[in-house]
C-alpha cells in the first residue's frame, strides 16, 4: 500500500505571490524534478494546510491548480496522485514520432486505415491536385510507452504516400524523408473539443474528455503541398508549448 508523500518547502508570507500559487509551484517543481514520480500520492489538503499553517481552502486551491494543469489527479478512495508523464511538445516542424523518440519515450503505432480513392473536394483543393484525384488516407493510433496518446488522420497525393509497411515502423515525416521528400514549412491550427464516444474508447479516456486538436498542411521546399493532417491528442497527457518574442 502506497504512503502519502510529505513535501518539504517553505512559503514567503511577505511575497505578493498568493500562498496557494507558491504551494502549487513548489509541488510542480517537485514533479518536474522527479522527486514526485508518476503515481506518487500526496498528503491530503487537511494535512497539507495544517503543516504549512494555511487555510484549508488555500491548500485545496493549490492542489486544484495542478489538477487543472493535468499534473495531479484525484481518485475516489485513493487521494491525490501525480498524473502519468505528460508529453510537452514544442510547436515546431517535427513529427510526433520524432518528438517522442527525442524525449526518450517509446513511440509505437497502430495503422487503423490505409485506403486509396478519389479525394473529397476540400482535400484535393488543399493538396492542390486535380478534383477527384486518387489520394491516400491514413489513420493511425499513436502510443507513447504503450499508452494511447493521439489519433492521427493524414491525406497525401498517391505519388508521395509511404507504404502501409513503412508507416507501421516509422513516423510519417521519417517515411517521407526515405523517399527524398523534405518538409520545409507548414501551416497549422491548434484547438480543443470533447471526445466522441469512439475516440474516448480508443484513447482510453472518459466520455467527452477534452482533446487537443491540430490541423496541419505541410509543404516541400518547392511549395508543393505534401500532406494534410488532422490530429487529436489527449489533453490529460499532452500539451503544446511555444516561445514568443517581442517585435
Amino acid at each position: 500500500m502506497s504512503t502519502d508523500t510529505t513535501l518539504r518547502f517553505s512559503l514567503d508570507r511577505t511575497s505578493p505571490v498568493p500562498l496557494y500559487h507558491q504551494m502549487a509551484k513548489a509541488i510542480e517543481r517537485s514533479i518536474e524534478s522527479g522527486e514526485l514520480p508518476p503515481g506518487a500520492r500526496l498528503e491530503n489538503e487537511i494535512a497539507l494546510a495544517a503543516r504549512l499553517h494555511v487555510s484549508r481552502p488555500t491548500a485545496r486551491r493549490a492542489l486544484q491548480e495542478l489538477v487543472d494543469l493535468g499534473m495531479l489527479v484525484r481518485k475516489r478512495g485513493v487521494g491525490t496522485q501525480v498524473a502519468p508523464v505528460r508529453v510537452r511538445r514544442k510547436v515546431d516542424l517535427t513529427s510526433l514520432h520524432d518528438d517522442l523518440a527525442t524525449a526518450g519515450r517509446q513511440p509505437t503505432t497502430s495503422v487503423l486505415e490505409y485506403s486509396v480513392g478519389p479525394g473529397p473536394a476540400e482535400i484535393t483543393d488543399i493538396l492542390e491536385i486535380a478534383p477527384e484525384s486518387d489520394i491516400v488516407t491514413i489513420r493511425r493510433l499513436r502510443y507513447a510507452d504503450g499508452e494511447p496518446l493521439a489519433l492521427m488522420t493524414n491525406h497525401l497525393a498517391l505519388d508521395l504516400a509511404p507504404s502501409y509497411e513503412e508507416l507501421d515502423e516509422l513516423g510519417l515525416y521519417a517515411a517521407l524523408r526515405t523517399r527524398g521528400v523534405e518538409i520545409h514549412l507548414a501551416t497549422q491550427q491548434i484547438g480543443a473539443r470533447p471526445a466522441t464516444a469512439a475516440e474516448a474508447r480508443m484513447l482510453e479516456e472518459k466520455p467527452k474528455a477534452a482533446l487537443l486538436t491540430m490541423e496541419r498542411t505541410a509543404y516541400d521546399p518547392a511549395g508543393r503541398a505534401v500532406e494534410h493532417g488532422t490530429h487529436l491528442y489527449r489533453a490529460s497527457r499532452y500539451s503544446f508549448s511555444t516561445t514568443l518574442f517581442a517585435q
